[in-house]
């Protein structure tokens, strides 16, 4: 038998390139350790295409130590790969543990996607 963890499911990711060398990776729900795995992955292979890559955290409800550590492991990424790396963040569930963690700083943090690509 199979028990499959709920929580798992409380992630959605959205990707849509609106232009050429341009990835936005929507993100709702939870991002915790259950569902961090999932984030790492839609941003590694899409930070490999580079150009500019926008995380749109809008959606986002928790965002735990688990999904600050993909984050910063995506800057990273971003870094090698010679990308931009944007992140879309106005909800206190986001923007709280950035500021706390003073990963404010790091980011490129944005008020929607429109100003992220402008």
């Amino acid at each position: 038998m199979t028990v499959q963890d709920p929580r798992a499911e409380q992630i959605e990711l959205k990707v849509r390139q609106p232009a050429p060398g341009v990835t936005v990776l929507a993100v709702s729900g939870e991002v915790d350790m259950v569902s961090a795995p999932a984030l790492r992955e839609a941003l590694i292979n899409g930070l490999g295409d580079g150009g500019v890559f926008v995380v749109d955290m809008t959606g986002v409800t928790f965002l735990g130590s688990a999904g600050l550590a993909v984050l910063v492991e995506a800057a990273r990424r971003a870094q090698q790969e010679e990308a931009s790396l944007k992140v879309v963040a106005k909800a206190r569930a986001v923007t709280r543990p950035l500021e706390a963690t003073g990963l404010g700083e790091v980011f490129s943090l944005h008020d929607s996607v429109d100003s992220a690509l402008a």
